[in-house]
């Protein structure tokens, strides 16, 4: 039986639970094109190389996989199914025109809405009470590309990002799951997304999580929640030091019915500070470089 050829491009435990998906159920996978795990950031989660190694999976890490070089080396693997689940790199037109069954992509949200980088983050913090995962047909343009199949979860108004990844981790699995088959077979149906219905945002930096403290109570907290760990956090400079606010309470007693100027210490034990619309409580912090003494009055 002829099995059509795959090459997997991937990332995160989202590809870890794709390509783990694929190798249980004896797809021939030929190359795994995947990235380097970055010191500088904290990996908390599985990745597809450790699925691959296990399978004897070839496992490549290019810095970029559309030079010419290495153009001709996916070529010369002849793939006839390219996926890609969270990989973090554009894929050259050229690339996505190699395999006969064509090329298709993972995204973490319900597009077309959240096109772009961390649609999980931006969704939380949006205040997003939906979130799902879309396979669909990749183009040129991201996320832009024919809607295969979808699937999506609830998520609470407390939820973290990692929290509300987790609940929407199984839905790629199901996806994938519904419609291999199909993608193998070259007759999986397409629909169109409605480009007047899309959004798109870039990715997330670590100086993003700066609380702007005009905003409201509800936009702060989804900040933090969309931003704590484990990624970067949310935080603001006091002198030459940073606070940083791994989480916050919107309606604690210590909140209720208090006021003042964006960004004003209300309190210090606990510690609640003013927003544009009432105050937060912030039950857990951590200074980096050396701590400040704050006093109620002060603008953060």
């Amino acid at each position: 039986m002829n099995r059509p050829r795959i090459i997997f491009f991937g990332y995160s435990e989202v590809g870890y639970e794709c390509l783990s998906l694929l190798l249980e159920r004896g797809a021939n996978v030929v190359a795994l094109i995947t990235h380097e795990d970055n010191p500088a950031e904290k990996i908390w989660f599985k990745t597809p190389a450790v699925a691959a190694r296990a399978k004897g999976v070839p496992v490549h890490t290019p810095a970029n996989a559309n030079t010419p070089e290495w153009m001709e080396r996916i070529a010369l693997l002849a793939p006839e199914l390219i996926l890609s689940v969270y990989y973090r790199n554009m894929i050259s037109p050229q690339v996505l025109a190699l395999p006969r069954l064509g090329a298709f992509n993972m995204h973490g949200s319900l597009l077309p809405k959240y096109r772009g980088r961390a649609p999980i983050n931006w969704a939380v913090l949006h205040g997003e009470p939906r979130i799902g995962m879309t396979l669909h047909r990749m183009v040129k343009k991201a996320d832009a590309g024919a809607i295969v199949d979808q699937e999506g979860v609830e998520i609470g108004p407390r939820d973290t990002a990692e929290q509300a990844f987790r609940k929407v981790l199984p839905c790629a699995r199901a996806v994938l799951a519904r419609q291999i088959n199909a993608l193998l077979a070259g007759t999986a149906k397409e629909t169109p997304q409605d480009d007047a219905q899309a959004t798109y945002f870039g990715g997330r930096k670590p100086d993003d999580g700066r609380v702007v403290w005009t905003q409201t109570t509800r936009q702060i907290f989804n900040l933090i929640r969309a931003v704590t760990d484990p990624y970067p956090g949310a935080f603001t400079d006091v002198g030459g030091a940073r606070l940083m606010l791994w989480w916050a309470e919107p309606d604690s007693p210590a909140t209720a019915g208090r006021r003042g100027r964006p960004g004003e210490i209300l309190s210090i034990a606990p510690l609640v500070v003013a927003t544009g619309d009432g105050a937060l409580e912030f039950t857990r912090t951590e200074w980096r470089g050396a701590p400040q003494t704050l006093q109620p009055g002060q603008i953060l």
